[in-house]
């Protein structure tokens, strides 16, 4: 990223200015208090994240292709069996989780910023990971691991900005949302179901 930004902008010491998409009011569902702002009254990019989650779990628990996607982590042997390519299933599943990630960093970028700025995302690439374990490799439960790190990065913005988060160091609150993430994912990884082949090398004709 570093590199093709200075390849685009070499000269530039500030980063350029862009219109960020608006937020658009969802009617009487945005005026409920306090999860109405948060859920819907947001930027087209977060509707289409939650759209993305449900069409994810459709085709992953309801399709054959996702039976193939989930068969792949569990048992590619039997995948092979059927004449599938193990390797070209992992592939594409990898290729479009990245673009997932691609479009969360466009996120940042077009709808919670309005420039790009080197270490914009802080992090949260990490917490990523952590929530694919927190929701048990489930989309749904991955969205609500999401929406709880999300309300306790939104908490420590808010504790901030009271008398009694003014005496204390900043960087405490900065860490809030991450610890007690971990925290929750600890407890939570315990019941988690890990694919029985994850991070496991397929080699054809081996069982």
């Amino acid at each position: 990223t570093y590199y093709a930004y200075r390849l685009a902008l070499p000269e530039v010491t500030s980063p350029p200015k862009i219109d960020a998409f608006q937020h658009y009011d969802i009617p009487i569902l945005s005026e409920i208090p306090f999860i109405g702002p948060a859920l819907f009254s947001q930027t087209p990019f977060t509707y289409l994240a939650f759209g993305l989650v449900l069409v994810t779990s459709v085709v992953l628990y309801r399709t054959p292709l996702g039976l193939a996607v989930r068969a792949a982590g569990e048992n590619p042997a039997a995948v092979a069996a059927q004449g599938l390519s193990v390797t070209k299933i992992r592939m594409g599943a990898v290729i479009i989780g990245s673009g997932f990630m691609a479009m969360g960093g466009a996120f940042l970028t077009m709808s919670a910023f309005d420039s790009f700025f080197f270490e914009m995302v802080n992090g949260r690439g990490w917490i990523c990971i952590a929530l694919v374990v927190f929701g048990s490799w489930r989309p749904g439960k991955a969205l609500l691991g999401a929406v709880l790190f999300a309300a306790f990065d939104a908490l420590q913005i808010r504790v901030q900005q009271t008398s009694f988060g003014s005496q204390m160091p900043y960087q405490v609150f900065l860490m809030m949302p991450y610890l007690l993430s971990i925290l929750a994912l600890i407890v939570m990884s315990r019941r988690a179901e890990v694919p029985a082949a994850l991070m496991v090398p397929f080699n054809k004709g081996e069982r």
